[in-house]
């Protein structure tokens, strides 16, 4: 495994809990509740390892990984009930593989507007956090 130890997608600890809670590992990825919840419900899909590109997998661990997307946003569609989950891939400043899943809502934040990546708007409490991660992981 390739692993950077300036990434909080590899390293954890004090690097992720700048912007993310761990929830869970899935087949190839770890799935994270975004801090910054003006999108309620948002999560990152990352990739195992310290990689920039899809290309840079093998075709079995690409399908993984949007599968393991797929198993992320039948979660958060189950539990947030959003009108539309929106995805994302970025990673021109980390470099590490993953994908951002934020829910829409009709009558809520950003509603047919363009994405803040992060407006830095709505954060929790520690126990609504884990009440959030403990209806995702039900729903995995």
């Amino acid at each position: 495994m390739t692993k950077d130890p300036n990434c909080g997608y590899c390293m954890r600890g004090e690097l992720l809990e700048q912007f993310g809670i761990y929830i869970c590992d899935l087949s190839v990825s770890t799935l994270i509740l975004f801090k910054e919840q003006s999108h309620r419900g948002r999560c990152i899909v990352a990739y195992k390892d310290h990689v920039s590109e899809i290309v840079n997998i093998s075709d079995e661990d690409r399908n993984a990984f949007f599968a393991d997307v797929n198993r992320a946003a039948k979660a958060i569609h189950k539990v947030f009930n959003p009108d539309k989950v929106n995805y994302g891939a970025y990673g021109d400043t980390g470099c590490h593989l993953h994908m951002h899943l934020v829910p829409k809502y009709k009558d809520g934040f950003e509603w047919g507007g363009v994405f803040a990546m992060n407006p830095g708007e709505v954060y929790l409490s520690d126990e609504e956090y884990k009440e959030m991660i403990e209806a995702i992981k039900a729903n995995l």
